[in-house]
C-alpha cells in the first residue's frame, strides 16, 4: 500500500506540475510576444489616453485589440487581472515533487559515492542551498549592475556555468541536472514574487492614492520578465533530462548541461526577435550546430550481442548467466526485485531477481550498466568496473 500511495503521489504531483507549468509558460510567452508585437497607435484618441502600443489579432472566431499604456491608464479599471498564481503553483508543485522523489530518497537519487561521498543530510542541505544561494547571487548581481544589462547577462551566464559544474561534482548526474534547473526555476518564480508583482502593486496603490506613478517599477519588472523568458527553455531541458541518461551520465556532464542550456537560450532569442519582425537564422543555426555536436559527443560505442565469441572477448572466457546473476544480486536487486530494499516497488516495473528476467532484459542491462553506466542509479550499490566487464563479456558473447 505504501508503494501504491507513493506512485499515486508521484503521478498526481507530476501532472499538477505540468498543468500549471503550461499555464505559466504560456502566459509568459504570450506577453513577451505581445510586448514585441505592439505598434504605436495611429488613433490620436488612444495616444491622448496614454496608449503607446496596440495590436489587432483574430483568434477562435473573434477579434482582439490589446493595448499597452506607457505608464498606466488615467483611471484604474474596476476589474484588473493579475498573473502570478501560475508562477507560484508551478514552483510549489515542482518543489513538492522534488521533495517526494529526491529529498526523501537521497541515498538513491541525490548521492553518487563516486562523485562525492555525502551523508544523506548533507546532500539534502546542499540541494536546498543551491536553490537559496542561486537566488541570492542572481538578485545581488541584478541590484549591483542596474543599467548594465550586457555585463549582467555575462555574469549571470558565468554563474550558471559555475553552478552546473559544482552540482555535477556534488550530486549524481541525474540529480545535478534537476537541481540546476530547479535553481533557475526558483530564480524565475522569485522574480515574480519579489519584483514583478510588488512593483505592479505599488503602481496600483499610487494610482488609487492619486500619486504620480514611478516608471522604475515597470522597468524593473520588464527586466526580470525578460530574464525569465530566456531561462524557460533551459529549465525545461533540465526538468526533462532525467529521462535521458546519455546526457547526465557523460564524464563531462556539466558541459553537456551548459551547452544544452545555451542552445535553448539561442532558440528563444530567435523567437523573441521574430516577434519583433526580425528573422535571424544565425541563432537557430548555432543551436542546431550545438545540438548536433552534443549528439556526436555523447554517442556510445555500443555493440550488439554476437552468436560467437567477440574479438575483445577472445582473451577471456565468456561469463555464464550464473556469474551475471551474482552481479545482479549484489548490485541490482535492491531496486529491481519483487520486494526491493531501496525502493517501495520494482523500479519502472523491471525485475532482475531471476535468470529469466535477466535474460529478457539483457539488451537493457548492457545499455544502462555498461554503455551509459547510468545504472545502478547514482551507483548507490557500488558496482565495480570489473562487474560491469562481466556483464559486457556475457552480452557480447551472446547473452547465453
Amino acid at each position: 500500500m505504501e508503494a501504491h500511495l507513493l506512485d499515486w503521489s508521484n503521478l498526481l504531483l507530476r501532472w499538477l506540475h505540468v498543468i500549471v507549468a503550461i499555464a505559466w509558460i504560456g502566459s509568459s510567452f504570450y506577453f513577451v510576444w505581445l510586448d514585441n508585437s505592439l505598434t504605436p497607435p495611429e488613433d490620436p484618441e488612444l495616444r491622448a489616453k496614454g496608449v503607446n502600443g496596440e495590436l489587432w489579432a483574430v483568434h477562435g472566431g473573434g477579434f482582439y485589440h490589446p493595448q499597452k499604456y506607457l505608464l498606466a491608464p488615467k483611471q484604474l479599471p474596476k476589474d484588473l487581472h493579475w498573473f502570478y498564481w501560475e508562477s507560484y503553483s508551478t514552483w510549489m508543485s515542482g518543489f513538492a515533487l522534488f521533495t517526494v522523489l529526491y529529498l526523501f530518497n537521497p541515498r538513491v537519487f541525490l548521492i553518487d559515492a563516486s562523485v562525492a561521498n555525502l551523508a544523506p543530510a548533507a546532500a539534502v542541505a546542499a540541494a536546498l542551498a543551491f536553490l537559496a544561494v542561486g537566488w541570492l547571487v542572481y538578485d545581488g548581481l541584478c541590484r549591483l549592475l542596474q543599467g548594465k544589462d550586457g555585463l549582467l547577462a555575462v555574469l549571470v551566464a558565468l554563474f550558471v556555468v559555475v553552478a552546473a559544474w559544482a552540482a555535477c561534482h556534488l550530486f549524481s548526474g541525474r540529480a545535478a541536472f534537476l537541481i540546476v534547473g530547479a535553481m533557475i526555476a526558483t530564480i524565475m518564480s522569485a522574480n515574480v514574487y519579489f519584483w514583478i508583482i510588488p512593483g505592479q502593486r505599488k503602481v496600483v496603490a499610487a494610482m488609487k492614492a492619486g500619486d504620480p506613478v514611478d516608471p522604475i517599477h515597470g522597468k524593473r519588472g520588464k527586466q526580470r520578465s525578460v530574464h525569465n523568458t530566456y531561462f524557460t527553455l533551459p529549465v525545461l531541458f533540465a526538468m526533462l533530462s532525467n529521462h535521458y541518461s546519455m546526457t547526465y551520465s557523460h564524464p563531462y556532464n556539466w558541459a553537456v548541461l551548459v551547452l544544452m542550456m545555451v542552445a535553448g537560450a539561442l532558440i528563444r532569442q530567435f523567437f523573441v526577435l521574430r516577434h519583433k519582425g526580425i528573422t535571424n537564422p544565425a541563432y537557430p543555426a548555432a543551436a542546431i550546430a550545438i545540438l548536433a555536436g552534443l549528439v556526436a559527443w555523447t554517442a556510445p560505442q555500443a555493440r550488439t550481442a554476437q552468436a560467437g565469441p567477440s574479438a575483445d572477448a577472445s582473451q577471456a572466457a565468456a561469463p555464464d548467466l550464473a556469474q551475471v546473476q551474482a552481479v545482479m544480486q549484489a548490485r541490482c536487486v535492491q531496486c529491481h526485485a519483487a520486494q526491493p530494499t531501496l525502493m517501495p516497488a520494482p523500479a519502472k516495473g523491471i525485475r532482475l531477481d531471476t535468470p529469466q528476467e535477466i535474460r529478457s532484459h539483457a539488451q537493457l542491462i548492457y545499455q544502462q550498466a555498461v554503455v551509459q553506466k547510468s545504472m545502478p542509479l547514482g551507483n548507490a550499490t557500488n558496482i565495480t568496473d570489473d562487474e560491469r566487464a562481466v556483464i559486457a563479456r556475457w552480452f557480447e558473447n551472446g547473452a547465453k
